[in-house]
């Protein structure tokens, strides 16, 4: 592999770019966006030169990433598919596979393979100049292998690729486009509009009462903090997977008018089951990544709310030898502490940094 050309050098296509800049020194990387965007991009070292073009930051590159919003996704494998060397891999960055896929077999010529993909980290902040190397750290990247290729022929055949995704740090997973789709629905989709919709829900409400909103705070505020994504990222989302979103919104509308009759009718056991297979459910959610994948290894710690504190605690790990995989903030409560949550590889190395914390009089516990 020597060239790789990236097709839009914003967020998510300049990282990438970092990111193997800085773990593949003989690649090249050819970037195609706006003058401006591009100029950025080469001063902060996330790609090598600009091209001017789509053919010259197609033609000659061995992968070729569409990291652009799904719409322009769609344009983009029309408009680079007589471009496309032969031998090339593209591959995208989209939310949501299936239609992109259906785009990318009736674009492409056959001396072309397209790989779906969905890198699933992101941030607040947009542009090439809030790129990060390491947005990709411990993230899933989802890759959807060739229709009818196990995923044993995929890594086999496509290593190169496999490897260059790896490089990221990010968590790979392959599956197929539709079962992706179906996943988001219900994982991503689904709890954006619910929490749009119970924020619709107080804000209506608390226009007859202006205390409701003074005290939606801890759990309500948790439940709501993606109601504040911007619609311009969603408009795609939703019209792209337009049919898993609205099966999973019926059923979840059957769920809840279930549930309220449950509660009309007092039947409070059959509430109760539903709280207890809700609660059974939540503790087998992973808790490692940004995305859908197997759990690592988890270290709780409770710590005092005072400066410095967790720079002690990540002293010790990192004197005991220990990398730390995740690190997250689960509840605080001004001047009277919190807890974190330390994810690591392994259940060796999860005892080990319980052990050392623990010897460092913190309370440090795994479930």
């Amino acid at each position: 592999m020597r060239r790789i050309g990236i097709i839009g050098v914003g967020l998510i296509g300049g990282s990438l770019g970092l990111a193997w800049r800085k773990r593949m020194k003989d690649v090249e990387i050819v970037g195609f966006d706006e003058r401006a965007v591009l100029e950025k991009a080469i001063e902060r070292g996330a790609i090598d030169l600009g091209a001017s073009t789509l053919r010259h930051a197609v033609s000659e590159s061995d992968v070729v990433v569409l990291a652009a919003p799904i719409r322009a996704i769609v344009v983009l494998l029309g408009e680079i598919a007589e471009h496309v060397r032969k031998g090339a891999l593209v591959t995208d960055v989209g939310s949501v596979k299936g239609p992109i896929a259906d785009r990318a077999r009736e674009a492409l010529p056959d001396h072309a393979t397209f790989v779906p993909g969905h890198p699933m980290a992101g941030s607040e902040r947009r542009g090439v100049e809030h790129a990060d190397a390491l947005l990709f750290e411990n993230a899933t990247y989802v890759l959807c292998p060739p229709e009818g290729m196990s995923e044993d022929a995929f890594e086999t055949e496509y290593g190169f690729f496999v490897g260059l995704v790896r490089s990221t740090g990010a968590r790979l997973i392959l599956m197929q486009p539709e079962r992706h789709d179906r996943i988001a629905a219900v994982v991503s989709h689904l709890p954006q509009l619910l929490a749009v919709t119970l924020m619709n829900q107080a804000r209506d409400e608390n226009a007859k009462d202006d205390a409701i909103l003074q005290l939606a705070a801890g759990g309500f505020r948790d439940m709501t903090r993606i109601a504040a994504s911007p619609f311009e990222l969603w408009r795609d989302i939703l019209l792209a997977n337009n049919g898993p979103v609205l099966d999973v919104l019926a059923s979840f509308a059957s769920r809840l008018q279930s549930i309220r009759h449950r509660v009309a009718a007092d039947e409070i056991d059959a509430v109760e089951a539903m709280f207890e297979a809700a609660r059974s459910a939540r503790e087998s959610i992973p808790r490692n990544t940004k995305g859908f994948l197997h759990p690592l290894s988890d270290v709780y710690v409770y710590a005092e709310d005072r400066p410095g504190e967790l720079l002690a605690i990540t002293r010790t790990l990192h004197e005991a030898g220990l990398n730390i995989k995740d690190i997250e903030l689960l509840k605080i409560r001004e001047g009277t502490g919190g807890a974190f949550r330390i994810g690591f590889s392994g259940d060796a190395t999860a005892d080990e940094a319980a052990n050392a914390l623990t010897l460092k009089r913190y309370t440090a516990y795994r479930l």
